[in-house]
């Protein structure tokens, strides 16, 4: 069966060419009356026409497609983040392609080297601006997700608001009268986790003790931190700060295999909200993260920058859940 083309659709319809691409390109306001626009859209419909995209985006000088760039797929948060911008994509006629790079937040190697065209702009998540001069070194639009805000390459920004997150932990454990922490921090060296660090820094007064260990972002490398950590000399800590889930995983792993019981010796506390915060008992208390929220606010920008408007937003608001592994710290 021959596919239908523009002119079947004028043909059709009774109207010219002209006409049908103004309103099958949404271009028709002030131009065509309401009742022809509706007429070619029916017609369209009925036949089964579908626009030729290829030759659209060649005559247009745009492929309607962004680059997501994410430091690994293995993370639900990264997943939901696509999911996000995938969303408000296609709300728009664009595609979003997903691209892990290779080294983490290291330096992205460029996927399309020799295929430039291929792209209208990066969205790039919780990775620093340098490690994507390979891939905005062309004068791609590039819009930071969870990002340093003061990177001058990015055209634009979209940052969770991470720093009350932790004020929100911080405030939550004070409460419980928990004066010795633990900072079971990322081993990984990017602006998210900085921030974390430096708010509960902040936040923590000189009547508290606080310790710091980091740890790659595995439950077995956290467990093997958080032990080493509770078996210190010193005061045991009451409260482990943990900078995502999967570390507070290995966290709780950790105080299992000391016989220390969760939360009534120690609590827990995760960043992100992911599935495997309610998968471990006792379930998390965690700072809950919009991820799918970010990728559609990141795509939304991107689509600002192309079309040449300026972009501000405030940071996303994010949550606190309490959950049962934080609780009073021991009297005893």
């Amino acid at each position: 069966m021959t596919r239908p083309t523009s002119r079947d659709v004028a043909t059709a319809a009774g109207v010219s060419q002209a006409t049908v691409s103004l309103v099958l390109g949404d271009k028709w306001r002030g131009r065509v009356s309401e009742r022809t626009a509706d007429t070619v859209r029916k017609t369209a419909t009925q036949l089964g026409y579908r626009p030729n995209l290829a030759a659209r985006n060649l005559r247009l000088g745009s492929t309607r497609t962004a680059l997501l760039v994410v430091p690994a797929l293995t993370n639900e948060f990264f997943a939901r983040v696509y999911t996000g911008a995938a969303r408000i994509a296609a709300e728009h006629g664009f595609g979003v392609v997903l691209y892990p790079s290779p080294d983490g937040t290291g330096p992205a190697r460029d996927p399309f080297a020799s295929a430039r065209a291929a792209l209208d702009g990066i969205i790039a998540s919780s990775m620093a601006a340098d490690a994507l001069e390979a891939l905005g070194g062309n004068g791609l639009p590039l819009v930071m997700l969870d990002s340093d805000p003061t990177a001058h390459t990015a055209a634009a920004h979209v940052n969770l608001a991470i720093a009350d997150g932790m004020r929100q932990i911080t405030e939550h454990l004070l409460h419980h009268r928990h004066r010795h922490f633990l900072h079971l921090a990322s081993a990984v060296d990017s602006w998210t986790f900085d921030i974390r660090a430096q708010a509960l820094h902040t936040l923590l007064d000189p009547t508290t003790e606080l310790r710091t260990v980091r740890a790659p972002l595995t439950v077995d490398a956290a467990r093997t931190a958080a032990e080493a950590a509770l078996t210190a000399p010193g005061p045991r800590p009451t409260a482990i700060v943990c900078d995502d889930d999967i570390l507070a995983a290995g966290a709780c792993k950790a105080a299992r295999r000391l016989g220390l019981r969760v939360p009534e010796d120690l609590s827990v506390t995760g960043f992100d909200d992911l599935a495997l915060a309610t998968a471990v008992e006792p379930e998390l208390t965690t700072v809950r993260l919009p991820a799918e929220r970010i990728g559609e606010q990141g795509m939304t920008a991107l689509l600002a920058v192309l079309e040449g408007t300026p972009w501000t937003a405030v940071d996303i608001p994010v949550e606190l859940v309490v959950r049962d592994s934080s609780g009073p710290a021991p009297t005893g």
